[in-house]
């Protein structure tokens, strides 16, 4: 019953279309079928085509958040039965050496809202992580696990497969990665950089210097301070008077088109504008002279015309001759936009 080259793919939520173009680019023959429309979908790869994981870890896809494997999948009998499945199943995937004495695992479960199961995640949880200790002397841990057991459950049947967290694109379940809010946090938009900090693996308390283009109200400056840099935010419309008494602050209050920087004065560039991506594109390149060779810029691109990955070739085209794309991801924290991680050349 092992279903080989089966996976849950989950996108943010109407862009699910886009993952899938993506994924039959790199897989011409794959099969989809939507779980949750516009959102979350089950492919398989059929047996014959290269290793999946390899190949979607070196060309991870733009628009597809998270990914879980199905190694075993049940008709729902809503009842108990379905507990003693997953529980045989955890047994069996330990005799198979899925996982060893002593791993750190992680079980995450998703519920479909058309889901009607008399048993909540929480009880499938108590009930794995019990024969993860009793039998297995594993240990049940939420982050930093060494494999992941991922449930899903929907309208008819039970999936669950069993991975390292890398192979799952995301270690946070369904690639819902989620921040606890601040009392005084200035804006939601500091959880898109705070994601991209995480997900590009990126260290900004390294940087010195960095560039906010668009700043206002500030949330994306306010985590730059947190960090230790020293920040110039740009923008016309007025940032958060908290930020303003800052000494690693320098607020110009004017279009960006307006200023004048000093060449390779930063290491760092940031911009989360509301703007038409191609307008944007061309603000931030006129001004990549102050930005460092080998500097880091993260810059969003929101996509206004539905067409995304023309959207990102035209962005490319404009930045060709300055920056170098490392990743383009659309995070948790996106909507209607995506995340672009570049260098300076």
């Amino acid at each position: 019953m092992t279903l080989l080259n089966t996976y849950i793919g989950t996108s943010n939520h109407g862009f699910a279309q886009y993952a899938q173009d993506e994924l039959r680019k790199l897989f011409p023959t794959t099969k989809f079928t939507l779980l949750v429309p516009t959102e979350v979908f089950i492919f398989h790869v059929p047996d014959e085509t290269v290793d999946v994981i390899p190949t979607l870890m070196e060309n991870e896809p733009i628009f597809l958040r998270h990914l879980q494997p199905v190694h075993q999948e049940w008709e729902l009998t809503r009842t108990d039965g379905d507990l003693a499945n997953l529980t045989e199943w955890m047994r069996n995937a330990y005799r198979e050496g899925l996982f060893s004495l002593g791993d750190k695992i992680a079980t995450q479960i998703r519920k479909e809202e058309r889901a009607d199961v008399p048993y909540a995640p929480f009880e499938i949880k108590a009930a794995i992580d019990e024969i993860l200790v009793s039998e297995c002397q594993a240990e049940p841990v939420v982050r930093y696990a060494d494999h992941i057991i991922s449930v899903y459950i929907s309208a008819k049947k039970l999936f669950v497969g069993i991975s390292k967290p890398q192979e799952n694109l995301s270690d946070w379940s369904g690639g819902a990665i989620r921040f606890m809010k601040e009392e005084d946090q200035i804006s939601r938009a500091k959880f898109k950089l705070l994601e991209a900090e995480q997900r590009f693996g990126i260290d900004f308390s390294i940087a010195r210097k960095a560039i906010d283009i668009g700043a206002a109200p500030g949330g994306w400056t306010s985590l730059l301070l947190e960090r230790g840099l020293k920040v110039t935010a740009i923008d016309p419309a007025a940032l958060n008077p908290r930020l303003l008494g800052n000494p690693l602050l320098t607020f110009l209050k004017k279009n960006a088109g307006d200023v004048k920087l000093r060449d390779n004065e930063f290491d760092l560039l940031v911009c989360d504008m509301s703007w038409d991506p191609r307008q944007m594109g061309r603000l931030v390149a006129d001004l990549l002279y102050g930005l460092q060779s080998g500097g880091t810029a993260i810059i969003t691109v929101k996509l206004m015309h539905k067409k995304p990955f023309q959207t990102v070739r035209d962005i490319l085209r404009i930045f060709e001759d300055s920056l170098f794309l490392l990743k383009a991801k659309q995070l948790f924290h996106n909507r209607e936009e995506l995340t672009l991680y570049l260098q300076k050349i």
